[in-house]
């Protein structure tokens, strides 16, 4: 797996896993599916941007391209932050992607940290997260 979600296949591939029945929308009861088995709970209203009730693909592009407000990048930063301390660390990268059904081993987890670590802590804090998302 690459470390952003900078291509388009990348998106969609995230937005599959989602996208349960496959219908092209994520409905609530899909996106609650998805964050209970990553320990969430996260009003869909959060993510649904035009409030009809799905996330579509064009909406969940601008969530994980970080093209939505500070709001989104937070929430979608907290998926990752399983305990809440403000960092994302290599262990909370590597047991959210495999929740999601992505096999990423803890070393390939560790280089995305890496990657874009920039103060060189060994995690991912939220304005790193805010690059990492922004990156074109």
């Amino acid at each position: 797996m690459s470390s952003s979600f900078n291509s388009m296949e990348e998106v969609q591939k995230v937005f599959n896993k989602f996208d349960e029945n496959s219908d092209g929308l994520i409905s609530s009861d899909e996106l609650n599916n998805v964050l209970r088995k990553m320990g969430r709970e996260m009003k869909p209203e959060e993510f649904d941007k035009d409030w009809d009730g799905h996330i579509d693909l064009e909406e969940f592009t601008k969530i994980m391209n970080g093209s939505g407000s500070s709001k989104d990048l937070l929430d979608a930063f907290n998926v990752y932050d399983l305990d809440k301390d403000g960092l994302i660390s290599v262990s909370e990268l590597h047991e959210v992607l495999n929740r999601l059904g992505e096999k990423c081993s803890v070393g390939e987890c560790a280089t995305m940290i890496t990657k874009f670590d920039v103060n060189g802590d060994g995690f991912i804090n939220f304005e790193e997260f805010k690059q990492m998302m922004n990156r074109s």
